[in-house]
């Protein structure tokens, strides 16, 4: 009898069902790509992160840098090059030289690696690597020969990259020099579940492995090792110390870039920078998601100079569009949804109210006959049952489609995991040319948009919610009518 009544009562109020469906579905469809959107903003915003975090890295350690004292460069800070008068070969008056330093990044501190043991030992901490973050400095230079005066000029503050104009300071005329800087990582071989290396690709050759702690082998960047010319087997300046490339490794994502242009043992890093016992980032992968507020916690506690961010954290950090698309579907977006949503259900209850009052007859006779009201509400929260769970079909086919058309549109967005500036860059004698700001590599994200089951889930729970809460409302309506009406209605 419910089901016969059902299919004739939704079958004579098409119209009524169909504008319900059709706003139940819109809101639906709405939620269903927001929510899918997000999470491929989500997904393309760890892309970026990994590529310089590395895979399963959930907390990173480091330390901010402190301001140097005066007369110190600080860590992290400004090259300098000092000249003795034996320095270099002189030739037809002209003396060539070349320097090269291995420092800690700019921007970052270096810190005991004695912290690597503390956050082992933390509760729900499954794995921790320390990586060293350094940067090769090399400085060429071609210059007039200063030995008659004393030697040559210190060298001033040189920062990475470039060739600045010939001529030098003071009239110093006829000297011409290079600054040449890529980046150097040191890591743990044996470590390879947690952090940077971790993110990348095997491409050519073979990764670091255990055995090569101690030993001068290093792993390049495969689009570095080509803007170099480098392949396996060759070889690669670090500090004046030859190194013999035995891989090359590549972002596991096409879109995103890896953490460092070389990669070596940490042991050898730390000795050639003359950081024995040092390292700049300790990189925690935790038991579970739920365990990462636990450990940062008991971090902070334990090291307490150290800065302990998670991913959460450190998507802060992620710019370019992709950070304008994640602001966009997090503001917009969901206030959209809910809009739309709440719009959806007041149709929905209007409408099976407007029902409920052209068909007071048709509830009045019921009553007359014996239905109680808990027969009629239920009647009712059927039919807007029905009505919802239609619209929630028809709007979770629209979601679907819409998340077809944005994969294959496929929209790409330019993303950025962090910036840098570079300080003065100066000439033998201290001669500047300026700030020169370095902005971090950036990589191209393809959107890439995910159907998880959990969506649908929720889009089916609101349409039942959607038709529950207009039968309920409508329900009630019906259920207020009176005896006396009722029988109004039968005269």
């Amino acid at each position: 009898m419910f089901v016969t009544y059902l299919r004739r009562e939704l079958a004579g109020r098409r119209k009524q069902t169909a504008i319900v469906a059709i706003g139940m579905a819109l809101a639906i469809a709405l939620v269903i790509i927001v929510n899918a959107v997000s999470s491929g903003v989500q997904l393309a915003q760890s892309t970026v992160l990994a590529s310089v975090y590395g895979v399963g890295t959930d907390i990173t350690v480091s330390q901010t840098p402190t301001a140097p004292t005066e007369g110190e460069s600080g860590a992290g800070g400004p090259q300098n090059f000092d000249f003795g008068a034996d320095d270099g070969a002189t030739t037809d008056g002209t003396t060539t030289v070349s320097q090269a330093r291995l420092s800690v990044d700019r921007g970052t501190t270096s810190f005991d690696s004695t912290a690597l043991d503390t956050v082992s030992g933390i509760d729900n901490v499954t794995a921790a690597a320390a990586t060293l973050s350094l940067s090769n400095t090399t400085f060429d230079g071609a210059l007039p020969d200063f030995s008659e005066s004393g030697g040559m000029p210190t060298g001033g503050d040189a920062a990475a990259g470039g060739t600045p104009p010939s001529g030098g300071p003071d009239g110093a005329g006829g000297s011409s020099f290079s600054v040449d800087s890529f980046t150097v990582l040191g890591l743990d071989p044996a470590d390879e579940a947690v952090g940077p290396l971790s993110a990348v690709s095997l491409t050519d050759g073979r990764s670091l492995e255990s055995a090569d702690a101690g030993t001068n082998v290093a792993v390049l960047d495969a689009s570095y090792a080509t803007t170099a010319e480098l392949v396996v087997g060759d070889t690669v300046a670090i500090a004046g110390t030859d190194f013999t490339v035995v891989g090359l490794v590549s972002a596991s994502s096409a879109d995103a870039a890896t953490a460092s242009n070389v990669y070596i043992p940490l042991d050898v890093a730390q000795s050639l920078s003359g950081l024995d016992g040092q390292v700049t980032d300790v990189y925690v992968q935790a038991a579970s998601s739920t365990d990462i507020d636990q450990i940062q916690t008991d971090i902070e506690t334990a090291l307490p100079d150290a800065t302990v961010q998670t991913q959460s954290d450190l998507a802060s950090s992620v710019s370019g569009s992709l950070s304008s698309a994640s602001d966009l579907v997090k503001n917009l977006g969901l206030w959209l949804s809910l809009i739309v949503l709440a719009a959806a259900f007041l149709i929905a209850i209007l409408f099976t109210i407007s029902g409920v009052t052209r068909r007071t007859r048709e509830f009045g006779t019921l009553k007359a006959i014996g239905w109680s009201n808990g027969r009629i509400v239920r009647q009712v929260a059927g039919e807007s049952l029905v009505q919802g769970l239609i619209g929630g079909i028809v709007g979770i086919a629209i979601g679907l489609i819409g998340i077809f058309v944005i994969n294959l549109v496929a929209p790409t967005l330019t993303a950025g995991a962090a910036a840098t500036e570079a300080g003065p860059m100066g000439m033998p004698g201290g001669g500047g040319f300026g700030q020169q700001a370095a902005e971090a590599a950036t990589s191209d994200i393809v959107l890439q948009v995910p159907v998880t089951l959990s969506v649908i889930l929720i889009a089916v729970g609101l349409a039942v919610l959607g038709g529950l809460l207009a039968g309920a409302i409508g329900g009630w309506r019906a259920s207020r009518l009176r005896p006396a009406e009722a029988l109004r209605s039968i005269a």
